[in-house]
């Protein structure tokens, strides 16, 4: 091993260029590289890949992995501040009696030569990671999509900064300079997260930790990173989830509360899954109905379990005055809050510090001062928490306040990569090339067997089929048994019930009375689903333009007159398509493909429906056809 002074040569901030060459060995036949980092380095990429520490110990966004554990997927996607690898305080001596220990575990992953090159690098609190490329159903059905094809890459602003020549070259990971920070960590960060953790050791199953701030304030990777530092203590942490337009765990539109016991080391569309308890609200906003969301948070609140182990983490949106304020001071009233952590920026107060004392005055949406925790009917005390300690947090990332407008980073864009990462599973997990969904098999749900409600606005019954037809909706339990003879059973209201997936209304059978439903959920799952909900969330415009079809796909126009009146009109964002193409839905018709497969069995032309409208007629007069795919509004 190598002495200290003869490693001060090596830059100990981030591994880039020469330093990369001098402390990492790739093996060409196994595909990975290993790459030995000092304390206190750091490697900034863009990229995924999976990371296994081999000896020592490093920290990627506050989550410790240490020698022995196994191996972690890494997703650094350019929607998203770089992911960074830093090498932390071991009980490695680094003396030469470790180098036969060190031999041992390079063995199964480098030749002789690469092993005592590498041995040579390794002094006192020296760590060894090995990274391997990475490729699952999410990348592989991302990457299908033209427009997301680079998503794993260095955006425009960062191509500077790429490293390319380095040995971790065709791993799938681009290293980024020094320039590059990646996530940066305020001191009042720092001390918050402190704070948070002694807390939690001396009390873990009573801690209430809600966090709240204004837009893109950085909410999400602070509850991601105090997620990951939390698990280093506890096996799980209890997360609730309110804020509607940006949620971590599943798509969008929903409320859930779900329990995390693996660390979260990439945005919220690498990690979606299926909550304990979910709620279906339909829509990435309240403000249409404030009740409807509070009684929603309550009642997962209520499903909590009373025996539960670790912390509990409770997420809220973004909407810090007026209502937005209202709501988060019911919801201090409502739980048994012990911290809140407030995020901020810049010199001026975007909402008032919302500490015990600003609580006994402050008018809640439900709620008056003096108010009496709501939760004291279902447990029976009234000795609930009343204060709680207050910890506020000085954002200092650049762009705090603003929302990202490179590419993959606006809001909207985020929303249908969470749903693009659900839709994901409809995939086989085999690899393989990806199946479009109008090659997958649906289920066939009987009208009388599901009730069909819209959530987010009034629908006239006439018109609730055609709505929902090539619609996602939400697969819920409602507690009421649902009997109709043959005819759809439609809901005049919006019930609040558990929600247990998503599917997407293939197509609707009026002849057979049939919903054809494409969805991942599990089959023992789905025989408790008897309600279907469509909301304000909409399925990404990728699902249906990028079909491959030698003729006009369904659903999609470029001959359109944005000055017509009527429903079904969404301007697409401009791309590949033409800036006035829309998406288009023609009632009872099958859509994403030109064939509904059923036991892949075609429907028979009888299912499809002959548009009236003029134009289309003499369309088909002139082409001698009978039936047609509709690109006309009517």
């Amino acid at each position: 091993m190598e002495e200290a002074e003869e490693m001060d040569q090596i830059c100990f901030s981030g591994l880039e260029g020469s330093a990369l060459h001098h402390c990492a060995v790739r093996d060409d036949k196994k595909n990975h590289a290993v790459v030995v980092m000092q304390k206190d380095q750091t490697l900034c990429f863009r990229g995924k890949c999976f990371l296994t520490c081999l000896y020592g110990r490093v920290e990627v966004m506050g989550f410790t992995i240490e020698e022995g554990q196994q191996p972690y997927p890494l997703f650094s996607p350019a929607s998203h501040s770089p992911i960074t690898v830093k090498a932390t305080d071991t009980e490695n001596t680094g003396l030469n009696e470790d180098t036969a220990h060190l031999s041992d575990i390079l063995r199964d992953y480098l030749t002789s030569g690469s092993r005592k090159k590498l041995i040579g690098k390794v002094i006192r609190d020296s760590s060894i990671i090995l990274l391997e490329p990475m490729e699952s159903t999410l990348t592989r059905f991302l990457s299908s999509f033209p427009d997301l094809s680079e998503l794993f890459s260095p955006p425009a602003s960062e191509l500077q900064s790429a490293v390319l020549d380095t040995p971790l070259n065709g791993l799938g990971i681009i290293p980024l300079s020094s320039n590059i920070e990646g996530i940066k960590c305020s001191k009042s960060l720092k001390n918050v997260f402190n704070t948070l953790i002694d807390a939690c050791k001396g009390d873990m199953d009573d801690t209430v930790i809600l966090v709240c701030g204004a837009k893109n304030v950085g909410k999400s990777t602070f509850i991601r990173i105090l997620t990951n530092t939390l698990l280093n203590h506890t096996g799980s942490v209890e997360y609730l989830e309110g804020d509607l337009g940006q949620t971590e765990f599943t798509p969008p539109g929903c409320l859930c509360l779900t329990t995390v016991s693996e660390p979260l080391l990439g945005p919220p569309f690498t990690h979606q899954c299926t909550p304990e308890h979910m709620i279906y609200y339909g829509q990435s906003s309240c403000e249409s109905d404030l009740d409807r969301y509070l009684e929603a948070l309550k009642c997962l609140w209520h499903r909590l379990p009373q025996s539960r182990e670790g912390p509990l983490i409770i997420n809220t949106m973004g909407w810090v005055k007026g209502f937005g304020l209202q709501l988060l001071v019911d919801m201090l009233r409502f739980f048994p809050v012990t911290h809140v952590v407030q995020l901020g920026y810049g010199g001026t107060q975007q909402c008032p510090s919302l500490t015990s004392e600003f609580l006994r005055t402050a008018q809640g949406y439900q709620t008056h001062p003096p108010a009496q925790s709501a939760l004291d009917d279902i447990t029976e005390s009234s000795s609930l928490p009343r204060t709680f300690v207050h910890l506020p947090v000085q954002s200092e990332f650049e762009g705090v306040g603003t929302q990202g407008k490179a590419k993959h980073q606006r809001t909207n864009e985020l929303r249908e990569l969470s749903l693009l990462s659900y839709l994901s599973r409809l995939q086989s997990p085999d690899p393989g090339p990806v199946r479009p969904l109008h090659s997958l098999t649906p289920y066939q749900v009987p009208h009388s067997a599901v009730a069909l409600g819209v959530l987010h606005c009034t629908v006239p019954p006439s018109h609730m089929l055609h709505a929902a037809n090539g619609s996602l909706v939400a697969l819920c339990c409602v507690v009421e048994k649902v009997t109709n003879r043959g005819n759809p059973v439609l809901l005049s209201q919006a019930p609040l019930c558990s929600c247990v997936g998503f599917g997407i209304i293939r197509g609707i059978d009026m002849v057979r009375g049939l919903y054809h439903v494409l969805t991942p959920v599990d089959p023992a799952i789905l025989r408790n689903v008897n309600c279907l909900l469509l909301g304000a969330i909409s399925l990404p415009s990728c699902i249906v333009t990028i079909q491959e079809s030698d003729e006009d796909l369904p659903y999609v126009t470029s001959n359109y007159s944005f000055d017509l009146t009527g429903a079904g009109k969404l301007k697409m964002v401009p791309g590949k398509w033409s800036m006035n193409a829309v998406l288009h839905k023609s009632p009872q018709r099958s859509w994403l493909g030109l064939k509904l497969r059923l036991n892949e069995k075609p429907v028979q032309e009888e299912d499809w429906v002959v548009c009236q409208h003029p134009e289309c007629s003499e369309r088909r007069r002139a082409s001698k056809v009978r039936l047609h795919h509709c690109r006309l509004s009517y």
